[in-house]
């Protein structure tokens, strides 16, 4: 999935992980094998393995920003507010990766700490993930399958494809709005402005967390460029704000999630972009998909969620 990059945001995210020195990363869209970062802040979520999972956590990088694959034990890395500018608004930020890997700096740490910046404190879940091939050259063959399959116009009169089993995931997601919880006091969070925000397959978890959890209690929800098909909407669901492209290859009209929103008479913002394509993480230049975050600032402000 090619995007173009903030390198100006992707330096941000690298000091942060002590990956500056190799700043200069090709960007031919090829896959190349890095060294798991050192994720000095990540907590360990203890929930569990991943069954038939025999390959280890493996690191690579594609577009310049570095993913993570083979993840079999979750964790939360905190990105904390300065506490004089810190709002009590905590988001739980859900990279996107087809289940297969994740998008570490993209959608994981750069929105994390664009959203500490302004106040809100942030934790980048990375959770369990599908196994994969122990080979690089192998795995790409099946990200490849994976995301042509995703691409397919859905045909009405082909039976719905399955959705997969995401009790993994959802176990992670709980685990770590529990730790959020439980440290409240400790790291300022309201625990009643507690929302997620999930990007592409991070989107549907949230979702997932949102309308099936009962444990995990959303104040909002924020899935970016994922899944628009309609679902039922319990009556405590959370406001929604929802931002992709016209040209994402995963989008083919369908809004319905937001009218399942609408029926149910719960706060819901749509941004439909005229491009940026998939996987823009905060935005791509030259993409009217840039300004999204900015609207999601002022959507939360509106709402009463950056108030002190």
């Amino acid at each position: 999935m090619q995007r173009q990059l903030n390198i100006f945001s992707k330096f941000l995210v690298l000091g942060f992980v002590g990956l500056i020195s190799t700043a200069a990363f090709a960007q031919d869209g090829k896959m190349y094998p890095i060294e798991a970062p050192k994720e000095p802040r990540a907590i360990p979520l203890g929930t569990g393995g991943v069954a038939d999972q025999p390959a280890q956590e493996s690191w690579f990088r594609q577009w310049g920003d570095p993913m993570a694959r083979n993840i079999t034990k979750a964790t939360l890395t905190p990105f904390l507010a300065d506490p004089k500018k810190a709002n009590g608004t905590t988001v739980i930020v859900a990279p996107g990766g087809g289940f297969m890997w994740l998008s570490m700096g993209n959608e994981g740490w750069e929105v994390a700490e664009a959203l500490a910046a302004r106040g809100i404190n942030a934790f980048v879940l990375k959770y369990r993930l599908q196994p994969t091939a122990d080979t690089l050259e192998a795995f790409e063959g099946q990200m490849n399958q994976r995301m042509a399959d995703a691409g397919k116009a859905p045909d009405d009169k082909a039976p719905k494809r399955p959705r997969g089993d995401l009790t993994n995931q959802l176990q992670d997601a709980e685990a770590a709005y529990a730790l959020i919880t439980s440290r409240a006091k400790e790291w300022n969070v309201n625990v009643n402005k507690i929302g997620m925000m999930g990007f592409s397959a991070g989107a549907r978890l949230t979702m997932a967390t949102a309308l099936e959890s009962k444990k995990a209690k959303l104040a909002f929800i924020s899935p970016i460029y994922g899944s628009m098909e309609a679902v039922e909407v319990p009556k405590n669901a959370p406001p929604l704000f929802a931002a992709l492209a016209v040209d994402d290859f995963l989008f083919h009209g369908d809004i319905g999630l937001i009218k399942s929103w609408y029926n149910a008479k719960i706060p819901v913002e749509l941004h439909l972009y005229q491009n940026g394509g998939h996987g823009f993480g905060l935005g791509n230049p030259d993409r009217t998909s840039n300004k999204w975050f900015d609207a999601y600032m002022h959507w939360l402000d509106v709402n009463g969620f950056l108030k002190p």
